[in-house]
């Protein structure tokens, strides 16, 4: 945390520098333990991943993953990913408009009581500055097994015009990298529904 962590933080100033090579920048909004994130870093090296989470044990996961013990200040790292150990509405305000491909919303915390609600990301507050950062056919993802989440994200998306409409997928699409919490919630017999919405 205090030697890997800043050399891949980004930097909410200059949020793509580094990444103007790339073909295309993706964001991942709560990336749990970092497994999803690193699926696609090692699938996609063409493609930039933003990747955001609040709590430090899920980042000390993600480094724990990426640097061998000993090389956490001069282990070589992927040029291809940033690190922000914030609020990911940061990021979305910070970066040009239509710059990111891609949004991950992965099995976020369902916040499943009702006076919680307006802590979920899919919120009508937080459509606008998806789609704006979003291109034009860009992709918003989302998975959760969470009935109460799952509503919330029909309802929501319902009543919004950025995103095409979607009806959700009742299994991961093939090119969809699993998660851990995924896993969790078929294990314990809960079925995940999966969203993929294009911004119109």
């Amino acid at each position: 945390m205090a030697e890997t962590l800043p050399r891949l933080r980004l930097d909410p100033a200059d949020p793509l520098a580094g990444l103007g090579g790339f073909a295309s920048v993706a964001l991942e909004i709560g990336f749990g333990g970092g497994e999803h994130a690193l699926a696609e870093i090692a699938a996609h090296p063409e493609v930039a991943l933003i990747a955001c989470e609040v709590y430090a044990n899920g980042i000390a996961s993600l480094l724990g993953r990426l640097v061998p013990e000993g090389g956490e200040a001069g282990a070589p790292l992927p040029p291809h990913l940033r690190l922000w150990d914030g609020d990911a509405r940061i990021v979305l305000r910070a970066v040009p408009e239509a710059s990111l491909a891609r949004v991950f919303l992965l099995f976020p915390d369902p916040w499943p009581k009702a006076r919680h609600a307006k802590r979920r990301f899919v919120h009508p507050e937080n459509l606008p500055l998806i789609a704006g950062a979003l291109c034009p056919g860009g992709e918003w993802r989302i998975a959760t097994d969470d009935p109460t989440y799952q509503a919330w994200v029909a309802e929501t998306l319902a009543a919004q015009r950025f995103f095409a409409p979607a009806a959700p997928m009742t299994m991961r699409p093939p090119d969809w990298a699993p998660t851990r919490y995924e896993a969790k919630a078929l294990k314990a017999g809960r079925t995940p529904l999966y969203w993929s919405l294009r911004r119109v």
